[in-house]
């Protein structure tokens, strides 16, 4: 039996296996956004259980003002944390998807190589012009390639960046928000009772 038959045997045999992995890897990936939705849908129940009991014992308005601008705090928290969870999630399926794709690109491209090889060397007299054509074509793919690779790469960096930097502004615009609310909250009571 010839090495050829027997090494597109064990490609395919390494390809199923990259294939399984990958789903497992999304399934994975699936199953930690249910349980993070799971969680947030507890935690919301029972916030909302206790924030209710909170409200039924506002007795003025103030106290109401003071209660309404105290949810926008902790909910804006929530809401990032959560975010961050997200995509936390999708960028470590995202990352382990690239890994198993460019180790199969690879493999592939290796193989390839390989073949290129094989033929040559059983290749009829003659046909080395061919075949170095061949073998330049596959490198120029392989090329370019590497670079369309490379910047979808420093994009994808850039985008993860600059989402960071977005988070990190909106939360900080909440907090900011909550308390000038707080403070404005403040001043007409304080002037009650200095009154």
């Amino acid at each position: 039996m010839s090495a050829i038959p027997q090494q597109i045997f064990a490609n395919q045999k390494a390809s199923l296996d990259k294939i399984l992995a990958a789903q497992n890897l999304i399934f994975g990936g699936f199953e930690k956004l249910v349980d993070l939705n799971l969680k947030v849908m507890k935690a919301s129940f029972d916030d909302v259980a206790s924030k209710s009991q909170e409200a039924i014992d506002v007795k003025d308005p103030q106290e109401a003002v003071a209660f309404t601008s105290g949810l926008m705090q902790p909910n804006a928290d929530k809401a990032m944390a959560y975010s961050k969870h997200v995509y936390d999630i999708v960028s470590s399926v995202q990352t382990e998807l690239s890994r198993i794709a460019e180790e199969q690109l690879s493999q592939g491209q290796q193989q390839v190589h390989e073949t290129i090889e094989q033929l040559a060397k059983n290749a009829p007299t003659g046909t080395e012009g061919a075949i170095a054509l061949l073998k330049s074509s596959v490198a120029s793919a392989n090329s370019a390639y590497e670079t369309v690779a490379k910047a979808a790469k420093q994009a994808s960096e850039t985008a993860e960046s600059n989402i960071t930097a977005a988070t990190n502004a909106t939360f900080k615009a909440a907090t900011e928000a909550a308390e000038v609310a707080k403070s404005a909250t403040a001043r007409p009571a304080a002037r009650r009772n200095a009154s």
